[in-house]
């Protein structure tokens, strides 16, 4: 079992930016694969980002080069910058770990969300 712990949400104008944090029950070296999804109002869950445990990062499309995940092991805490905010990327984010089960799948664990809004 993993609780996942997000902070960092809030209202900030277009143009500006957010740090997203989000504090794993256990040690992220023991999680296979960490990242953030988004929700926003009548849409599905989309991926934003993710990290693996060695540290190889992959984003969607719609924030490459305006977000930027990383971990932090010595603070074991994962982080999404988000800079350039968009009006399009107001969403409730959501932290996802993944941890293996067997050869074939992974176990999926989720923050609460945390309500990100931007707007003027």
């Amino acid at each position: 079992q993993v609780q996942l712990v997000e902070s960092g949400g809030g209202l900030v104008q277009p143009g500006g930016s957010l740090r997203l944090s989000c504090a794993p029950s256990r040690s992220l070296i023991t999680i296979d694969i960490m990242g953030w999804y988004r929700q926003a109002p009548g849409k599905q869950r989309e991926l934003v980002a993710t990290i693996i445990n060695v540290g190889t990062t992959n984003y969607a499309d719609f924030v490459k080069g305006r977000f930027t995940i990383s971990r932090d092991n010595a603070r074991n805490t994962m982080y999404l910058q988000m800079n350039s905010l968009k009006p399009e990327d107001t969403a409730v984010y959501y932290c996802n770990a993944k941890i293996r089960r067997d050869w074939t799948s992974y176990q999926d664990y989720w923050g609460q969300g945390t309500q990100v809004t931007v707007s003027s």
